[in-house]
């Protein structure tokens, strides 16, 4: 099975982690989910708007967009965005 931790957690650290989430309800670990999706997407945008400072809003949600989509998913959905670099 490949490996899944990441290289900067200890196996004893990813264990606690995934007894931590075991613990949580349904609920919570949603909650949890979408939390870390949202700081995710606020990353990425920081990162776009670091290398595109040109970007307007819009763009950056495309080039985010992007980044998270398959490309040829990405280009089908937007075909406008072509140009827009991650």
């Amino acid at each position: 099975m490949k490996q899944t931790r990441p290289l900067d957690t200890s196996p004893e650290a990813e264990r606690v982690q995934i007894e931590i989430f075991r613990k949580m309800t349904p609920e919570r670990r949603l909650r949890v989910a979408a939390e870390l999706r949202q700081l995710v997407r606020k990353s990425l945008a920081e990162g776009v708007r670091m290398r595109h400072p040109d970007y307007n809003e819009e763009q950056v949600h495309l080039a985010v967009t992007r980044l998270t989509l398959p490309e040829k998913l990405f280009l089908k959905v937007y075909p406008q965005a072509k140009n827009i670099l991650p």
